[in-house]
């Protein structure tokens, strides 16, 4: 019996308007390719997402 699994290509992630067409894939010889530079994609990092090491989280030194 042939198990249902994830059919990869056919369902594709939700993403932020700014990154629609982004993907990124590991080459034989252990690079990353990306469709967006990493420029980029650092810049809307630093943007959109909260850095949890950089808030206080309420302990005090």
């Amino acid at each position: 019996m042939k198990k249902k699994g994830k059919n990869p290509g056919k369902d594709k992630p939700k993403v932020h308007e700014e990154l629609k067409g982004f993907s990124i894939n590991i080459n034989k010889f252990g690079e990353m390719e990306s469709s967006i530079q990493v420029d980029k994609l650092n810049e809307f990092l630093n943007e959109n997402v909260e850095d949890k090491k950089l808030t206080n989280s309420g302990e005090e030194e």
